[in-house]
């Protein structure tokens, strides 16, 4: 159709060039309202066929999408379902349009893929988060809502996407982790299974009484609702410290109330201990200061400290004159 357009404008301009007026405009509009006229018309059904089959798609997209909520679907699974039919399925729809207003799909096929392929080798990293997409997808280690660890953090999946996984952390920070270090790495999943085990550690003085604390701990176990009574909970000195007596817990409870547990428990133990008199050890440090060295008089110093005592001893020293007068005086007396 293209084509046979050209043919006629290569016509018309010949024709022109024939005539010595030159270019002329009469022809020219002539062209374009024969080829309108033959087919503009093709042209124009097309183009509202396909503004109404995408209308269509739209339709059926969101109903899709709503069905699988309705059916309480996996919400990864339907995001993607919805992306493709609204997507892809327009993509195909204006190919078949091009094919029909007589525009060669098999070149632009070829075209495509080359770029395609260009565009791979530009970009290793995204095609292998892409396929890292694929396989989370496919193998589902984790869902939307689930609370993981991965490649360094932790958080709630927010959402699952093509290139990237998007995690909510507790300080209400969104990661985007790509989906090709996901797979590449170990993932923590803390939500997959419906219970998960405590464990905590309390130490006690080697004064203390083991057994009593013990008590206490297990009193404290059998007083709280959201810990579960199988398995049963283990409560058993674990080791012997520098300083204390270590006492390990290990109780289970359901994953959502695991912090809640753990919390209280802490919070409980150092209450019951305080009330009993149990006494929690803590590190100490003596700290030792040496004494400054003493430091020798030097060789001048001792040689003026010997003369000073050498004159106070000649001053205090009486003189044979003095004791000749002395005896003198007495004997006169």
């Amino acid at each position: 159709m293209f084509s046979e357009f050209i043919k006629s404008a290569e016509n018309t301009a010949e024709a022109a060039e024939t005539a010595e007026s030159g270019w002329s405009w009469n022809s020219f509009w002539s062209t374009i309202i024969n080829w309108l006229s033959t087919h503009g018309l093709k042209l124009l059904i097309g183009l509202v066929v396909l503004f109404v089959c995408f209308w269509i798609v739209n339709i059926i997209a969101k109903a899709v999408r709503k069905g699988m909520i309705k059916h309480e679907r996996d919400k990864t699974i339907t995001s993607v379902v919805y992306q493709v039919i609204k997507k892809g399925v327009k993509i195909v729809l204006f190919v078949i349009f091009l094919g029909y207003v007589g525009i060669d799909t098999a070149g632009i096929g070829a075209i495509i893929g080359a770029i395609g392929v260009a565009i791979g080798l530009a970009a290793q990293g995204a095609l292998s988060n892409f396929a890292g997409g694929m396989i989370i997808l496919a193998s589902r280690p984790f869902r939307v809502g689930d609370y993981i660890e991965a490649d360094g953090e932790e958080g709630t999946v927010d959402d699952i996407r093509m290139f990237y996984t998007y995690l909510v952390t507790p300080n209400n920070q969104v990661v985007m982790i790509p989906n090709g270090e996901m797979t590449s790495g170990a993932i923590v999943n803390y939500s997959k299974n419906k219970t998960r085990r405590l464990e905590l550690k309390f130490s006690v003085s080697y004064s203390e009484d083991f057994e009593r604390a013990k008590s206490v701990i297990r009193e404290i176990i059998d007083a709280h609702e959201k810990i579960l009574r199988d398995p049963e909970p283990f409560v058993r000195v674990g080791e012997h410290a520098d300083s204390a007596v270590v006492i390990y817990m290990r109780v289970w409870t359901n994953t959502e109330d695991y912090w809640d547990v753990r919390y209280d428990l802490l919070e409980s133990v150092k209450r019951r201990f305080d009330e009993e008199n149990i006494e929690i050890p803590f590190p100490q440090m003596d700290v030792h200061l040496p004494l400054p060295p003493r430091t020798e008089a030097k060789a001048d110093s001792k040689k003026r400290v010997l003369r000073r005592r050498g004159k106070n001893s000649e001053r205090r020293k009486p003189s044979r004159e003095d004791g000749a007068e002395n005896a003198s005086r007495e004997s006169a007396e």
